[in-house]
């Protein structure tokens, strides 16, 4: 019984932790409007800083955590994907580009078959 009060818990304290990462968040906006006319390195580095708080903040909520999950998950699979060799990669592109110009032709021969009716029976 113990354990389903912490489980409950949990949750109910995550609203308090988005609630500073949001005011965390606000206070390094607010801060760069403020302190405009000091120097762009030392406000983007204070922004950064407050940036990495509110991640450290947000990874302690259980969303968080699952989002870190699935970070970690998507680099598995990139892992595991067998990306083209050079070579393939290559004639891909050489195909992509010949489409292209060929659909560009066919496109530009219509355009000026209607253009020219189009002027024609306009006169």
């Amino acid at each position: 019984m113990s354990t389903n009060t912490t489980e409950s818990s949990q949750p109910a304290l995550d609203w308090l932790k988005w609630l500073v990462v949001v005011a965390v968040l606000a206070a390094g906006i607010f801060g760069n409007w403020y302190y405009r006319d000091q120097s762009l390195l030392a406000r983007v580095l204070a922004l950064v800083a407050l940036a990495a708080v509110a991640v450290a903040i947000a990874a302690f909520t259980d969303r968080g955590r699952s989002i870190w999950v699935l970070l970690k998950e998507s680099r598995v699979e990139i892992r595991r994907v067998v990306w083209p060799t050079w070579p393939e990669t290559r004639q891909t592109t050489f195909l992509v580009v010949m489409l292209v110009l060929a659909v560009a032709l066919i496109l530009w021969g219509l355009d000026s078959a209607l253009s020219w009716a189009v002027s024609t029976v306009i006169g």
